[in-house]
């Protein structure tokens, strides 16, 4: 692996754990729910944009109010980043919402549903 990999997959995973530890314990907006949690970053190898996957286990409209307080307090997390990090650029945020979770329940649902329906007619 090359030199440079290694670097960005260590800044990712820096980056990953400093930005959940902030929207656990540090951002107070009630519109951010709380079982949100971050998914993936991808930071650029000049350092300066990054974006971070987030998902939100609730219904569409606590994913919006999330988006909306997380792009609200972009400035405030990025402060609190370049204090926990030592960067030479502290990135900036670029927040994407992944809804593959409640995909996943969904689909676990309907399964459940379909072989519920099997053992009936089975029965029958």
């Amino acid at each position: 692996m090359k030199r440079n990999n290694i670097k960005k997959v260590r800044v990712n995973n820096e980056v990953k754990r400093a930005l959940t530890e902030i929207l656990d314990r540090e951002l107070r907006d009630e519109r951010v729910h709380p079982m949100t949690s971050v998914l993936s970053v991808q930071v650029t190898q000049d350092l300066k944009f990054c974006k971070v996957e987030v998902s939100v286990l609730g219904n569409e409209e606590d994913m919006a109010e999330t988006e909306e307080g997380l792009n609200a307090a972009k400035g405030f997390i990025r402060s609190r980043l370049a204090a926990k990090l030592n960067m030479r650029n502290t990135p900036e945020l670029t927040f994407v919402m992944n809804d593959n979770i409640d995909y996943a329940i969904r689909m676990a649902d309907l399964i459940d549903e379909v072989i519920r329906e099997d053992k009936s007619e089975s029965r029958d």
